[in-house]
């Protein structure tokens, strides 16, 4: 795809400073669950523990400043949640979020980059936002009993300004580009309290509980609009659905903004862009799209819009595409391009926003991000279509980034690098050096199907002969590549083989690869994920084939169910967040109602449909399952419901396969890659114990782990 563009390696940013305590897991005597009690953490270890996560400081939503030569960005670190209360039987990891400034031309100085904010744990300050002018900086703060209020910062120096005082926060903050007005989403002061008083829930609409957010609100949050000048705050828009992607048009003159007709085509994915002027309450719907869109970009002439998105007839098979509308013409700009727009490659260093917009760098050509296998960069795309590299690496992936005509700040990271903010081609962070371990390299291997040439990687451990892992991605349309993953280099140290790719389902090889499952789950996408696994003990023969585990999440929770129902080759496996029964999912997930529609072209409401789906439901074929297995699952769960755990739990307790079911509270189907801190590392010790009691080189349980068997 071409060459990056050479990048200056300098870095001129120290990580922040780690508190002088940090966390390490302890063992409670007397309910014999895990207590997290402070502890000294004095000299970088060689081998990661599920405690690792405690040390590491996560960066996110790198904002350029208009004139490029500064980025805004955020750091969340783990500290105690009152550090002057702490709870010395109980501590409570929280992430604490600060904005964070760096600029391009300072010398390489303690100076060079500095925190703009305090933040306040278990929220914290988040959403940084240039002013056109450069001079203030908008942003999120969410501290005690604020609720995520809209804050201005003078950036010349002085105290930030709280702008907004409502009782659920606000969200989406954006500047108008004359710098007169920011218009921002809120669900206002009424909070719903029916389940805290016992209340009743009635419910009327299909979509009613969403992953991340829980119970949806009756009415969608409003848009608001704030006056900088005069310091009014008024309403602006009531809408009748969700409405997404908001952004200003160039003259200032009102937004666009995406959103659906009604709650029938919001469930089935299907939207359009609006158009709400600043007089006006009322939105024009401009393009008659009648499907998915997650990004609109206006055109600097305010006629034309760059629209990011699917179009009608295509289901979630498809890969986002990147278009040109034109006065209702539509053309899709990277036509000679088959990989998908945005970063799609997994990790589980990311938390906090990654933002992914394309840009217009000026009247002709656009940039954005795309997948091409195993790693994420940027394109630019010309008017004409014509597709070129600006800043892509095989082997490294951008899971962020903003951009204008005068520079780029992302975050840049590889499978043997944290994640990394850049400023127009420099490093202003070294978060990697305070990693207390020391990093791993994966080895490339490829395997052969009927589409051709198919790839994934193995993560070695030191001892020489060792038990082997296959991971399996979720998705299905995502991507295991060039990520750093904190869980993999966990398990390699831990004396495990792991071995990851990218069977047919998975994005990044072009858009055959990815339809080829379509209709047809457990299928070729199997036959790749074992072929691969093959290779990988014909590869690595410290690999003992006699010794193996499957595991993966979400759609690799349903691939390992499906795979221990359909061969006894895996002596232990762990199911994350997974799916049995296709049939209930179509009624609880919050996606069930059209997913099969787009994924298998099946739908659970009608009966030929539902035998088809009880057919490609592991469920139906848990009789066979033998393999010893780790159920982990997160209660609010609503992608995939928590009653898929209870089922294949249940299930293969009454068959007599051991069992052991972990479950979560208040945690969603995100638990894995930016969960709480405490949670995520009780995840982990579960894994090591599991793997640990049946895979042991030893012939026993893992002295990784200290958690107790129930």
């Amino acid at each position: 795809m071409g060459a990056a563009k050479e990048r200056c390696p300098r870095a001129f940013m120290k990580p922040p400073a780690c508190p002088a305590k940090l966390y390490s897991l302890g063992q409670n005597t007397q309910n014999h669950a895990p207590s997290l009690c402070l502890t000294v953490f004095m000299q970088p270890s060689a081998v990661p523990t599920p405690e690792s996560l405690l040390a590491l400081t996560f960066p996110s939503d790198p904002q350029l400043s208009p004139d490029g030569r500064q980025v805004a960005y955020v750091l969340s670190r783990v500290e105690e949640e009152n550090p002057r209360k702490a709870d010395k039987d109980w501590a409570k990891p929280r992430y604490k979020g600060q904005i964070w400034l760096a600029d391009a031309e300072a010398s390489q100085t303690a100076q060079a980059s500095r925190p703009l904010t305090h933040g306040e744990t278990g929220r914290g300050d988040s959403s940084p936002r240039f002013s056109p002018d450069g001079q203030t900086l908008a942003f999120i703060r969410s501290a005690g009993e604020v609720k995520a209020a809209l804050m201005l910062l003078p950036l010349a120096g002085g105290e930030a300004r709280r702008v907004t005082h409502f009782g659920q926060g606000i969200q989406a903050p954006v500047w108008s580009p004359d710098g007169a007005y920011i218009a921002f989403l809120t669900g206002g002061d009424e909070e719903d309290k029916r389940d805290e008083r016992g209340e009743a829930r009635v419910i009327t609409q299909p979509r009613y509980r969403f992953n991340g957010r829980d119970w949806l609100p009756d009415t969608p949050p409003k848009l608001w609009l704030y006056a900088v000048q005069s310091g009014e705050l008024r309403e602006w828009h009531a809408p009748a659905q969700d409405l997404a992607g908001l952004t200003w048009q160039p003259d200032s003159g009102g937004v666009l903004f995406i959103s659906s007709k009604d709650q029938k085509h919001a469930y089935q994915w299907k939207n359009e862009v609006y158009s709400l002027a600043l007089g006006d309450t009322q939105p024009k719907q401009l393009t008659d799209w009648q499907s998915s869109l997650s990004a609109v970009v206006p055109h600097p002439d305010g006629q034309r819009l760059a629209l990011v998105g699917r179009r009608a007839g295509k289901g979630n098979t498809e890969n986002a595409h990147l278009y040109l509308w034109d006065a209702g013409k539509v053309m899709r700009l990277d036509a000679g391009h088959d990989h998908p727009v945005g970063n799609l490659v997994g990790g589980d260093c990311h938390v906090g926003a990654m933002p992914e917009k394309p840009v217009w760098l000026d009247d002709q050509t656009i940039l954005f991000s795309s997948t091409v296998r195993g790693s994420c960069g940027l394109f630019q795309v010309s008017i004409g279509g014509e597709v070129s590299a600006y800043d892509h690496h095989p082997e490294e992936v951008i899971a962020g980034w903003t951009a204008n005509a005068a520079g780029v700040a992302l975050l840049r990271e590889r499978a043997t690098q944290f994640p990394e903010v850049e400023l127009n081609g420099r490093r202003v962070t070294e978060l990697g050096a305070a990693l207390p371990f020391a990093v791993r390299a994966p080895k490339r291997l490829t395997f052969q199907n009927e589409l051709g040439e198919g790839e994934g990687w193995v993560l070695l451990p030191d001892a020489p002969t060792a038990p082997a892992l296959l991971s399996i991605h979720g998705g299905p349309h995502t991507d295991y590549g060039h990520a750093f993953v904190h869980e993999f280099q966990l398990l390699a140290a831990h004396g495990y083989g792991v071995c990851y790719s990218n069977p047919r389902g998975s994005v990044g090889y072009g858009q055959a690869w990815v339809d080829d499952i379509y209709g047809r789950w457990g299928s070729v996408d199997m036959d790749d994920l074992l072929n691969f696994f093959d290779r990988c003990l014909e590869q690595f023969p410290q690999l003992d084939r006699h010794k193996t585990g499957v595991m993966g999440g979400s759609y690799g929770g349903f691939m390992t169910n499906w795979i221990t129902a359909h061969t006894r080759r895996f002596q232990v496996a762990i199911t994350d967040r997974s799916i049995c029964n296709l049939i209930s999912f179509g009624g609880t997930s919050d996606i069930g109602l059209q997913f099969w529609t787009d994924e298998l072209g099946l739908n659970f409401a009608r009966r030929a449909d539902a035998a088809k789906l009880w057919d490609l439901s592991p469920l139906q074929y848990v009789e066979n399952v033998t393999t010893p297995t780790l159920i982990v699952h997160s209660v609010l769960d609503h992608r995939c419901p928590i009653e898929q755990a209870e089922q294949w739990y249940a299930a293969l307790h009454l068959h007599d396969v051991p069992v052991r079911f972990v479950r979560f509270p208040s945690e969603d189907h995100e638990l894995s890659r930016s969960g709480r801190p405490d949670r995520r590392i009780k995840r982990l010790h579960e894994y090591l114990d599991w793997l640990g009691q049946w895979l042991s080189p030893n012939g026993g349980r893992s002295a990784a782990s200290a958690q107790p068997q129930l």
